[in-house]
């Protein structure tokens, strides 16, 4: 007899078919939003309505370089799922106030920002972001719980 998962186990596995809807191949990620056990609103790595995919086109890549002068590639073509996720609650008139959000990896800067901003007040994602300090920093200074279940950084 198979164990029953736990909340968290039940949502991250939920988010895994989410992020079967990606349409870039670099970050096939998905994102579920809860509230009290229900899920309100879900996203997935993605372009823009009406804008072309990754998938179909091809990437849009841009090297970025940190404040230490470490170089790397970053798709923009596409928004991230927890973006996705926080903008469908938006459009749709849905509070995502005390709510907790699910997501593959720790998020990045510009999604905590939001996350914050939208008054989410837990995470939980599977593995750690190479650039996630900051966001653990800012979480912690704004009291975000934030829960990782596997300490190894997610490769993409």
């Amino acid at each position: 007899m198979s164990k029953r998962p736990t909340w968290d186990e039940y949502f991250l596995g939920l988010m895994h078919e989410v992020s079967k809807r990606a349409t870039c191949d670099r970050g096939r990620s998905g994102c579920i939003i809860v509230q009290g056990r229900q899920i309100v609103t879900s996203g997935y790595v993605g372009s823009p309505p009406g804008l072309a995919h990754c998938d179909e086109v091809g990437h849009l890549m841009k090297k970025v370089t940190d404040s230490e002068g470490n170089t790397s590639d970053h798709c923009l073509r596409t928004i991230h799922a927890e973006q996705n996720a926080i903008a469908q609650g938006a459009r749709h008139g849905i509070s995502l106030d005390g709510a907790t959000l699910y997501c593959r990896m720790e998020p990045c800067r510009s999604c905590a920002m939001l996350i914050m901003a939208v008054g989410i007040k837990r995470v939980v994602c599977e593995k750690r972001y190479h650039s996630g300090q900051e966001t653990r920093e800012m979480f912690s200074e704004g009291q975000v719980e934030l829960e990782v279940i596997d300490h190894t950084i997610q490769s993409y």
